[in-house]
């Protein structure tokens, strides 16, 4: 630069300091232009031409998060400090601020240039099956904080021109404080980690969490809230870290089983439990699903009462009950019903009696996990249940209604 301000000099044109530093700034400002001009209106356009033609995945998704027009402003800074370190004269005022603005410029271009590339790496990562089912967004957004921190740092350094290392020796005596504030992102990066790591829960999975409110698809795990759009259509948001140390219930395994498991019970009014006799059996017998039973059974008692049995009292003699032949019933029932999986576990049995009876629960999985569909089947069965129920002589236990008080008073007063 000296040499062309001498020549300039020696045409008879005088140059003072002033003039010269305005020739070099329009140099770089030229420079700058020509360069931002070639790269944005020639290269990149025809970037985001081939990109939006092509089939390929990987080129749409950095053409949409503009990875390579932030490359080229840190490109475009890099080129200005260059041009400040040659142009110049080296410590003097104007450098100092040329260079100072133009290392800021590529700082903050090169931080949005990594967030680009990691969202990037992101959303491909979206379009894969395997990494698509993990929560990876709140790691990213984790490795975004921590970025953000040390070009921060670098940035604050920089300016006071000092050592990032001073600067982060000072920030020691802040560590406390720094936790306070940070304590959330921090913990949610590492509760993040933890669900990656042991696979606990991933977008799309169905998540129970009555502590927070919670009952429905995770549509979002972030640093630091999981969002989750309850079967009411509410949102709820509950803290990332939350996950790791309080307990919740996660009905993927449901899901992914292929069966949704029914447990209910139905109260029987105990006072309605009694001995067969040989008209009941004579009735039930009749019953295809109940045949083979009531036929192997009553052998099955004759045989003992012959050998074992003793006079005429009942005590002495084994016969069918109701409610044990009612259980044989609907397990034969549930057994061949077409929508209830007969490889997962199937059963029906007594629970401890109460106030209000002895429960018999059904205990089953259906075929489908389609909530709807569900509860079809489950209503299905029950209806039908306690549409059979009168059939052996049982009664389903029913505390006393407003009708019931009603007929009861109208009996007395006749």
């Amino acid at each position: 630069m000296q040499e062309l301000i001498a020549q300039v000099e020696e045409l008879g044109i005088e140059i003072n300091h002033t003039t010269s530093l305005v020739i070099i700034f329009g140099i770089i400002l030229l420079t700058a232009v020509i360069v931002h001009l070639i790269l944005h209106k020639v290269v990149l356009r025809l970037f985001e031409k081939r990109a939006q033609a092509s089939s390929h995945l990987w080129l749409q998704i950095i053409t949409q998060n503009k990875l390579f027009h932030r490359l080229a402003f840190t490109l475009q800074g890099i080129i200005v400090n260059i041009q400040a370190a040659l142009w110049l004269q080296k410590g003097s005022e104007a450098a100092e601020i040329t260079m100072t603005c133009a290392k800021l410029w590529v700082m903050v271009y090169a931080l949005l240039s990594f967030f680009s590339l990691l969202d990037v790496i992101f959303n491909f990562s979206q379009k894969l099956a395997t990494a698509s089912q993990l929560p990876l967004k709140g790691i990213f957004q984790g490795v975004k904080l921590v970025s953000a921190i040390v070009v921060g740092i670098l940035i604050i350094s920089l300016l006071i021109g000092q050592s990032p290392a001073i600067l982060i020796s000072g920030l020691g005596a802040m560590a406390a404080v720094l936790m306070l504030v940070f304590k959330d992102p921090i913990l949610g990066l590492v509760a993040g980690i933890q669900l990656s790591a042991n696979d606990m829960l991933k977008p799309g999975d169905w998540l129970e969490m009555p502590k927070y409110g919670a009952d429905g698809a995770v549509t979002d795990i972030g640093l630091t809230t999981v969002k989750v759009r309850n079967w009411d259509n509410t949102i709820s948001n509950i803290p990332t870290w939350a996950l790791v140390s309080d307990s919740f219930k996660n009905w993927s395994g449901m899901s992914a089983s292929g069966g949704r498991r029914i447990k209910r019970s139905l109260s029987i009014d105990t006072t309605s439990i009694h001995f067969l006799d040989e008209d009941e059996q004579q009735c039930l017998i009749k019953a295809k699903l109940l045949k083979p039973y009531m036929a192997a059974r009553h052998e099955e008692i004759n045989l003992w009462n012959q050998e074992n049995g003793e006079g005429e009292s009942v005590l002495n003699l084994r016969k069918m009950t109701n409610i044990g032949t009612f259980r044989a019933y609907l397990n034969e029932y549930l057994r061949n019903h077409p929508r209830i999986r007969k490889d997962m576990t199937l059963m029906v049995r007594q629970l401890a009696p109460d106030a209000n009876g002895l429960p018999i629960e059904i205990y089953a999985f259906t075929n489908t996990v389609i909530w709807a569909e569900y509860e079809t089947i489950q209503a299905d069965i029950f209806d039908h249940i306690y549409a059979v129920v009168e059939e052996f002589g049982l009664r389903i236990h029913q505390s006393p209604t407003g009708n019931d008080i009603r007929s009861l008073a109208d009996a007395f007063a006749k």
